[in-house]
């Protein structure tokens, strides 16, 4: 399996988000990053079973619970995570992103 590298910017949304969620409510924070660390590990396992987006190569992931989706591209030797996007807030903020 290839290994998974968030670009710097989804890593540090993704750090946000659990921080944002530990605020709503204790414990919310750690049960979100366990659900995008799940779907990180299932787009490792299985990267093309998730469906394209664009024509770049890039391919999203739909998290359950959250509000969220993880666009990502499966390059020769690794899954570069562009993003860790909420659904509802600016889309498409994090197209300029490269590997």
């Amino acid at each position: 399996m290839k290994p998974a590298v968030f670009h710097s910017e989804a890593e540090a949304e993704f750090r946000a988000a659990i921080h944002y969620y530990d605020e709503q409510r204790s414990g919310l924070g750690a049960e979100f990053q366990e659900v995008i660390e799940q779907a990180v590990a299932q787009i490792v396992e299985m990267p093309q079973a998730f469906p394209p987006h664009g024509d770049q190569g890039l391919r999203m992931y739909v998290v359950r619970r959250f509000p969220y989706t993880i666009f990502y591209l499966e390059l020769g030797d690794l899954i570069w995570i562009a993003a860790v996007a909420h659904q509802r807030r600016r889309p498409g903020y994090w197209a300029h992103r490269r590997p």
